[in-house]
């Protein structure tokens, strides 16, 4: 009988590093032989579009309906047969999420009602329970400078405003939580290489447990 993979997702504020980080992870994986699929949200699915539509400022949608888009594209995330979490997880193969239902709560959660937004997740039956969730904790006003760096044009939540909000909005929904799910704080405001033996050091506890 194949072993179950682990479901790892990597979450964040907008210019904490992920990206980085998750390539690093990868190179890990790779070089001790394991096998990962490595995926985001949103999908490229039609109404991961929608969302992405929406992020970008091009289509104008509220916190109850973007939470309910992501809901959706969540749902064809898992339970999609060809390329789904949950496939790939029956098949033994680790999967690497940047950013999940975490997200929801918090960004979508700082306008729509949080218990709304965080029942429909984790009470939906086709959404899969990560085994760890790794959150990138960094400085508003050094993610506020890279964004600044290496972005152009900004999606509707990269500004300092929203991110405090966001930010603070996480830590409640840990807090709400705790007990329940595996969540790891990483300080990701030191350097690189830092950061990322941090997050492969407890990637690799989370295999060996």
């Amino acid at each position: 009988m194949v072993k179950r993979g682990k479901f790892i997702v990597i979450e964040g504020l907008d210019g904490s590093g992920k990206g980085t980080q998750i390539s690093l992870l990868a190179d890990h994986i790779k070089k001790t032989g394991s096998q990962a699929y490595f995926t985001a949200e949103p999908t490229a699915s039609s109404v991961g579009g929608m969302i992405r539509d929406a992020l970008g400022g091009f289509v104008r949608r509220d916190a109850y309906e973007l939470s309910a888009l992501f809901l959706a594209d969540r749902i064809f995330h898992n339970a999609n047969p060809k390329n789904g979490i949950k496939r790939y997880l029956s098949d033994g193969i680790d999967v690497v999420c940047d950013r999940y239902y975490y997200s929801s709560f918090a960004y979508q959660g700082i306008d729509a009602d949080l218990d709304w937004v965080m029942k429909m997740n984790l009470e939906c039956k086709d959404i899969v329970k990560p085994d760890l969730c790794i959150f990138l904790d960094v400085d508003i006003d050094l993610c506020e400078s890279r964004i600044r760096e290496n972005r152009f044009d900004r999606e509707i939540y990269e500004n300092v405003e929203s991110q405090r909000r966001i930010r603070k909005r996480f830590f409640e929904v840990f807090d709400r939580l705790m007990g329940r799910e595996n969540i790891k704080i990483v300080d990701a405001g030191r350097t690189i290489p830092e950061v990322s033996a941090d997050i492969i050091k407890i990637y690799n506890e989370l295999k060996e447990s």
